[in-house]
């Protein structure tokens, strides 16, 4: 590992690494054998290759792939079944799914490599938030950590909790998920239950829960949060961090690479450039200097090579900043705007206190229950919404009725009362500071 590497030292490594990715891609991907034919591993330039994207890859992923017996066709049956969340597909690969965020859903393989680095990563770079704690037990044998998202899908953080689960036995009672789709009394009360000593979470539940904490509605006592997936706000740190007393640590992931940037002591966020390479480019592909943000960034996995990731189109807008950090860290610090959607704040019934939604619970349902993955959903007011969505024709109106029926069943579920849903096809979504799709909008009047 590099922690403390000096800059000479992670140019090094990231170029012998991109180096072996560029050869195992051209050796073993047929995708990448026409990309970088006539190319020299040893010596290509990373900014002279072409940009890829998430859907010419996925139209050809059984020939972007470097495995021949992996195929799109099976991956999809093995993702079909729940009962294989955080098993090994071919006996062999981690399998997750993306969210389909910017409206085609994916589906990434990792093979033994990746994982011993995302593991690696995890463990000694992630900083300790209580380090005498860590001192006295460096293992963290008597935490108990509640991961708070949506644990009935393929998806990167599921994944990783069931796979800890399973190689090590003894976390299993210390290390549990718990769906933040339920209604949030149940929520509560089954945090209260296990009583963790380390919430992770998103930022907007993570708030969720902290409004809660404050009404006298959850009486959990973490020690210490964790947040990613989302944009997390100094405002929502402070908010969160004052209602539990606890410190607060974001981080920064993605289903194309799981660990992308921690935060160290001094609250910036590094990029742990040794095994990734963030490209912030404008809408022409172009570099932006550093200090700016571009209009999307590039990602090359240093980490995989069965399904090679290189200058990779992830949609985020990502800064990467000149000056080094004070921590002293040679790890370049980044700002990140990713996901910017809002929380629905509906009306309850008579007498009870307004139902507060997070926004990754939405989507969850729309693409999981109805397979409406390109739509916004705008709060219109306390019992209105407008469901939108930017395909056409007949398919995307009977899209559009199921995602309402599924989405009245949930809400109601989650005790909002009497929320109207009206639908709208072949209509653009509203785009938010990161440059995506925002996909929920909670604002009152017309739309």
């Amino acid at each position: 590992m590099a922690t403390r590497a000096c800059e000479e030292d992670l140019a090094a490594r990231r170029m012998r690494r991109l180096a072996a990715l560029l050869a195992a891609a051209r050796g073993h991907s047929r995708h990448y054998r026409r990309v970088l034919a006539g190319c020299d591993p040893a010596t290509q330039k990373l900014e002279d290759l072409p940009i890829s994207r998430k859907a010419e890859l996925m139209r050809d992923f059984d020939g972007w792939v470097a495995d021949p017996d992996i195929s799109l066709a099976k991956l999809r049956r093995f993702v079909a079944d729940p009962a294989n969340i955080g098993q090994d597909f071919l006996g062999r690969y981690t399998v997750w799914e993306s969210s389909g965020s910017s409206g085609e859903p994916a589906v990434f393989v990792q093979d033994a490599r990746a994982m011993a680095v995302y593991d690696a990563l995890e463990a000694l770079r992630r900083p300790p938030l209580r380090p005498l704690d860590r001192l006295l037990d460096p293992w963290g044998l008597t935490e108990r950590i509640a991961f708070v998202g949506a644990i009935d899908g393929h998806f990167a953080s599921t994944v990783s909790v069931e796979r800890l689960r399973r190689l090590q036995p003894g976390l299993a009672r210390r290390l549990v998920g718990m769906s933040f789709l339920q209604p949030l009394p149940r929520l509560c009360a089954e945090l209260e239950a296990f009583q963790p000593t380390v919430i992770a979470t998103y930022p907007s539940a993570a708030v969720l829960l902290a409004q809660e904490r404050r009404a006298g509605r959850l009486n959990a006592r973490p020690r210490e949060i964790w947040t990613g997936g989302e944009n997390l706000s100094a405002a929502g740190r402070n908010f969160v961090h004052d209602a539990f007393g606890c410190p607060v640590a974001n981080s920064y992931g993605a289903s194309e690479f799981l660990s992308l940037a921690f935060e160290c002591a001094e609250g910036a966020l590094h990029l742990n450039s040794d095994w990734a390479i963030l490209e912030p480019v404008d809408a022409q592909g172009h570099a932006v200097p550093r200090g700016r943000a571009g209009t999307t960034t590039l990602l090359t996995n240093l980490a995989n090579h069965v399904q090679p990731l290189i200058r990779y189109d992830l949609g985020d807008r990502v800064t990467l900043h000149e000056a080094p950090c004070r921590c002293g860290s040679h790890h370049p610090v980044i700002d990140v705007q990713g996901r910017d959607d809002d929380m629905l704040c509906l009306a309850a019934a008579s007498g009870r206190p307004s139902v507060h939604v997070v926004p990754l619970a939405v989507s969850t349902v729309l693409e999981e229950d109805a397979g409406l993955f390109d739509f916004q959903l705008v709060q219109r007011g306390p019992r209105e919404l407008l469901l939108k969505t930017h395909e056409r024709g007949l398919r995307a109106q009977q899209r559009l009725h199921k995602a309402r029926t599924v989405l009245a069943a949930f809400l109601k579920a989650q005790g909002a009362a009497d929320v109207a849903i009206h639908c709208r096809a072949g209509e653009a979504a509203a785009c938010g500071r990161s440059g995506k799709s925002r996909r929920v909008i909670a604002r009152s009047g017309g739309a």
